[in-house]
């Protein structure tokens, strides 16, 4: 079974009404966390792949479609970020990803540059109220030293410079 994921403003969703292809289709969410569906008009899409569903399962059942099944898959998760720069190749905003690592944010930033500090990279994460700096040491997690470090959505990924 497929884990229901959260959803938001920019995200793209895969829309299925079993029996009804015309129905069924992809679909952005918009800014203000809806989305524009066929014979419901206006639909919040906030919450869960799996809120959404039912959702769009009541609505349809209100007096359009008998007994409708609907699925809605994530597509594409624009709505979570991690952002990572300093002394990367590319630096950027990237979809977060479940179980996404440090080493992937910085892959996917174009690698360390040759002033890149590896072992002095620091993770900014925000937990409530509070920001925390957290140093990670790429290089060890690449050689085995150390364990893999994983990113949340929101985290800021900086590469310091190396001074030697």
């Amino acid at each position: 079974m497929v884990a229901a994921r959260t959803l938001g403003s920019g995200d793209v969703v895969e829309i299925r009404v079993v029996g009804e292809p015309g129905l069924s289709g992809d679909h952005r969410i918009a800014s203000d966390g809806s989305l524009i569906f066929p014979f419901c008009g206006k639909v919040d899409a906030r919450g869960t792949t799996t809120v959404l569903a039912e959702r769009l399962t009541a609505c349809l059942a209100d007096g359009y479609l008998k007994n409708p099944q609907v699925t809605v898959f994530l597509k594409e998760h624009n709505s979570q970020k991690i952002f990572v720069f300093g002394e990367v190749n590319k630096p950027g905003t990237f979809p977060y990803e479940d179980r996404m690592t440090v080493i992937q944010a910085i892959t996917m930033a174009g690698g360390f540059t040759r002033q890149a500090s590896k072992n002095s990279v620091l993770v900014t994460r925000t937990i409530g109220e509070r920001e925390h700096r957290i140093r990670v040491s790429v290089d060890d997690i690449g050689t085995g030293k150390k364990p893999n470090f994983f990113l949340l959505p929101g985290d800021i990924v900086y590469v310091s410079e190396s001074f030697f």
